[in-house]
C-alpha cells in the first residue's frame, strides 16, 4: 500500500511546466464528479492527496501559487460552465460576454485558491518533510479561501467544498452541527490525510484515520435520520398546511415575450385550478411567474383570485415589482388573497451581478443579462412574512438560497423557507442541481422544511431534515401537492455553528503551527 502512494506521489510530483499545469487542472475538474448530480463523493480520495503532494514539489513562491490557482481553476471552470448556458439564450445580445463567464470568472476565484497555497509554501517550504503540519495549514487556508470567495465582493460560496459530501443524507446531516462550511473542512482534512500513506511505515494507519473521519459523520448522520419522524405521516396528518407547487417549463426565450404573456399566465392558472384538493390553501408559482407588474394589473390579479387562490387561501408568486419613491425596480415575491389583493411583498437583496444588476453601471455601458437595460435594486435583507392561516416562513429568490447563515431572519425566525426560483436559464445542465443541493442543505443547516418551485425543474419540497417529500423533474410541466412538515428546534449551526467552525480552525492552526516547530512528519 505504501509503495502504491509513493508511486502516485512521485509520478504527481515529477511533473513540470505545462504537463504539471494540466495535471493540477485535471484534479479540479475530476474532483467535480463529487457534486451535484453525479455526487461521487469518495473522488475527494483519490484527488486531493495529490494537491499536498504537488505543493511539496513546489520550490517557488510563484509556482506554489500556480499549484492552488491551477487547481482552483479547474475544480471551477468545470463546475460552474452552465454559467454560459444563461449568455446563450440570448446569445445575439450576449454572446461576448461567453469567455468572461466561462474563464474569466473561474480565473478570477481561483485566485483565492493560489493565494492559499502560497500560504502553506510560505509557512511550510518544499520538500517531503513536515507533511503533518502542511495537512493542517492546507486544511485552514483552502477552508479560509473557500470563506473569503464566499463573503467577499457580495460572494460567490457556490461548490465550496462542503458540497463534495452533501449528496449522501446521511453525511449531510452533520451540516445541522457545523454547516457546510465545517463539512469542507472536514472535506478536506480527510483528503489531504491521505498523503500520509506516501512513505509512512504502516501507510493503513493515516488510511484507517482518513476514512473513518467521513465513516463516523455517515454513522452519526444515520443515527439521527433513525429517529426522525416517518415522512409518510406527515402527509398523513390533516393539522399540517396543504400546499401546491406548480411548475410551469416554460422556455426562457418565451418567459418575457409579449406574445406569451398571456398564454403563459393561463398556463400558471390552469395547472393552480386543476383537480386540486380541497385541503390546499396556498398556491406556489416560481420566480417571475407573473412576468409583468402584476401589482399594477388589476385584470390579470382579479383573473388569479379566481382560479389560482384556494378559499381562505393565497397565491405566492414571483414578479417584477416598482416602487415609486424612491423609484426602483425589484424581483420580488408577491402574495395575492382570494379578493386579489397584494397582501405582502418580499424584494430580493442578494443580487447576482451582471445578471440582475451591472456593478459601477455608471462607468460600464452594458447591459444586464435579466435587466436588460433596467437594473434591479435589492430589498432589505431576509424577512419573515407572516399570513393568517399559513405558518411564518422566510421568502427567497433564486441565488439568494446558497448564503448560509444568512437565509432567515435571526430575531424572527420562520418555521419554512419559500426559495422561488428560475432555472430556465441553465438548461439540462449541471447548474440546477447543484442549485438544488444547496437549497437542500439550507433546509439541513437551519432545520426547516425548505420549498422550492422553479420554473422548468427542479421543483422540489424537502423536510427539516432535507429528505425529499416529492419533485417535479427538470424541463417538465406538473404540479405538486403536498402537506408542509413542521421545523425542528433551532439548530447547533443555526446557534453557534459559525463560531464553532471558526474555533475548530483556530485550533486546527495552532496543531499546525506545533507540527510546524516540532518538526512532525
Amino acid at each position: 500500500m505504501e509503495a502504491l502512494f509513493s508511486r502516485l506521489r512521485v509520478f504527481g510530483t515529477g511533473l513540470s511546466g505545462w504537463r504539471r499545469r494540466g495535471f493540477l487542472f485535471l484534479l479540479g475538474a475530476l474532483l467535480t464528479l463529487g457534486l451535484p448530480p453525479f455526487d461521487i463523493w469518495p473522488v475527494a480520495f483519490v484527488i486531493l492527496p495529490f494537491l499536498i503532494w504537488l505543493l511539496e514539489g513546489a520550490a517557488s513562491r510563484r509556482s506554489a501559487f500556480g499549484v492552488g490557482w491551477w487547481f482552483s481553476f479547474g475544480y471551477f471552470m468545470v463546475g460552474w460552465y452552465w454559467i454560459s448556458n444563461a449568455l446563450l439564450v440570448f446569445s445575439d445580445a450576449f454572446w461576448w460576454m461567453i469567455p468572461f463567464a466561462l474563464v474569466g470568472l473561474p480565473g478570477v476565484m481561483a485566485v483565492y485558491g493560489g493565494l492559499a497555497a502560497l500560504a502553506v509554501h510560505m509557512a511550510v517550504g518544499p520538500g517531503p518533510d513536515r507533511r503533518m503540519a502542511r495537512i493542517l495549514l492546507a486544511t485552514v487556508a483552502f477552508a479560509l479561501a473557500d470563506f473569503a470567495r464566499g463573503t467577499l465582493l457580495t460572494g460567490f460560496p457556490w461548490n465550496s467544498f462542503g458540497y463534495l459530501w452533501s449528496g449522501t443524507e446521511a453525511l449531510s446531516q452533520a451540516a445541522a452541527l457545523i454547516g457546510v462550511g465545517g463539512l469542507g473542512i472536514l472535506v478536506l482534512l480527510s483528503g489531504f490525510g491521505l498523503a500520509l500513506c506516501a512513505g509512512a511505515r504502516r501507510a493503513w494507519v493515516p488510511l484507517a484515520a482518513s476514512l473513518l473521519l467521513p465513516a463516523a459523520v455517515f454513522a452519526g448522520g444515520a443515527v439521527r435520520l433513525g429517529g426522525a419522524p416517518d415522512m409518510a405521516a406527515y402527509q398523513e396528518d390533516t393539522a399540517l398546511p396543504g400546499i401546491r407547487m406548480v411548475q410551469p417549463n416554460i422556455p426562457q426565450r418565451e418567459k418575457w415575450a409579449r406574445d406569451h404573456r398571456l398564454r403563459n399566465f393561463e398556463m400558471h392558472l390552469e395547472d393552480s385550478a386543476a383537480d386540486r384538493p380541497d385541503w390546499v390553501g396556498t398556491v406556489l408559482w416560481p420566480e417571475t411567474a407573473a412576468a409583468f407588474l402584476i401589482e399594477e394589473e388589476e385584470a390579470f390579479r382579479t383573473q388569479a383570485a379566481r382560479f389560482a387562490v384556494p378559499d381562505g387561501g393565497y397565491l405566492i408568486t414571483g414578479a417584477p415589482r416598482i416602487v415609486r419613491t424612491p423609484r426602483a425596480l425589484h424581483n420580488a415575491i408577491v402574495v395575492l388573497n382570494g379578493t386579489g389583493a397584494v397582501v405582502e411583498t418580499y424584494d430580493k437583496a442578494h443580487l447576482v451581478p451582471f445578471g440582475e444588476y451591472v456593478p459601477l453601471s455608471e462607468y460600464l455601458p452594458i447591459d444586464s443579462v435579466a435587466g436588460g437595460a433596467l437594473n434591479y435594486s435589492p430589498g432589505p435583507g431576509p424577512r419573515t412574512l407572516t399570513l393568517a392561516g399559513l405558518p411564518p416562513f422566510s421568502p427567497l429568490i433564486c441565488y439568494e438560497v446558497i448564503f448560509p447563515g444568512a437565509v432567515i431572519d435571526r430575531s424572527d425566525r420562520p418555521t419554512w423557507i419559500l426559495n422561488a426560483t428560475n432555472d430556465a436559464w441553465y438548461g439540462v445542465s449541471t447548474g440546477p442541481y447543484q442549485h438544488l443541493q444547496h437549497a437542500r442543505m439550507r433546509a439541513v443547516e437551519e432545520g426547516l422544511p425548505l420549498v422550492r418551485p422553479a420554473s422548468t425543474g427542479v421543483s422540489v419540497a424537502y423536510d427539516a431534515y432535507g429528505r425529499e417529500i416529492g419533485r417535479i423533474p427538470l424541463e417538465t410541466r406538473g404540479i405538486l401537492d403536498f402537506r408542509l412538515p413542521p421545523a425542528l428546534p433551532e439548530t447547533f449551526y443555526a446557534q453557534w455553528g459559525r463560531e464553532a467552525i471558526a474555533a475548530t480552525l483556530v485550533l486546527l492552526l495552532g496543531f499546525g503551527l506545533v507540527a510546524l516547530r516540532k518538526r512532525v512528519v
